[in-house]
């Protein structure tokens, strides 16, 4: 079976228990949503139908069990197989994922059988800006993607000498939008018209026009497309 839920065997007593353990599994494995592919450790506290990907190296209860799905139950795990093909959605990338029979492809948008796929992804962050004129925010754009474009909005107001500002990377300080907001909720979208392909990892970077910045908080997020090499 392709879920592994346990069946009921002819005559079997304490039926329930087989029953129970097949429930949470279906809970856990249907529509799938996993909170993480890459923490090693297990959470303090067990939520039942809460499910995590054990990678490789981890340790506590999830010792030995790399590769599996880890379904919260009863206070403690069950440890499930996933399969090739199998979709979830990963809670703290923000994107869908597909197990390509070794690991989880994470942002698959296609996985051929020789494991060539094309991905999105995405980093985000809300961060405290700190003075200067161009703030580094340490938002990443990876090496060898195509980006299609970046987006901000202002959580607290940015306060300093500037009128407005630029949202853009090193090569080009403005790509993102320019004569943006200070006040809260001021925001950008900034959707290219033509996506751009870096060859070189960079950062985002924040400018500003008319003076410096002083303080304040922003949500920052780039979005960008990448190619998977065959396996």
């Amino acid at each position: 079976m392709r879920l592994q839920l346990p069946l009921l065997q002819p005559a079997q007593a304490q039926k329930h228990v087989t029953v129970n353990e097949a429930l949470m599994r279906l809970d856990g494995l249907a529509n799938a949503v996993l909170e993480s592919v890459s923490t090693p450790i297990p959470p303090a506290a067990v939520i039942d139908g809460q499910s995590w990907a054990v990678p490789q190296g981890a340790s506590d209860s999830w010792a030995g069990q790399a590769g599996r799905i880890a379904v919260g139950a009863n206070g403690g795990w069950i440890f499930v197989n996933p399969s090739r093909g199998m979709r979830a959605f990963v809670a703290d990338r923000g994107a869908e994922a597909i197990f390509d029979g070794q690991a989880w492809f994470v942002g698959a948008a296609t996985l051929g059988i020789l494991g060539a796929g094309l991905a999105f992804g995405m980093s985000e962050a809300e961060v405290t800006v700190e003075a200067g004129t161009v703030f580094d925010t340490a938002i990443a754009i990876p090496a060898n993607v195509m980006v299609i474009g970046a987006v901000a909005r202002v959580t607290q107001v940015l306060t300093g000498s500037l009128q407005t500002w630029r949202f853009g990377t090193a090569d080009s300080d403005n790509r993102f939008g320019q004569g943006l907001g200070k006040d809260i909720g001021s925001w950008a979208r900034g959707m290219l018209g033509t996506p751009m392909t870096y060859y070189a990892g960079t950062n985002l970077l924040m400018t500003g026009e008319g003076g410096g910045f002083t303080g304040g908080r922003i949500k920052l997020a780039v979005h960008w497309m990448e190619l998977r090499l065959p396996d």
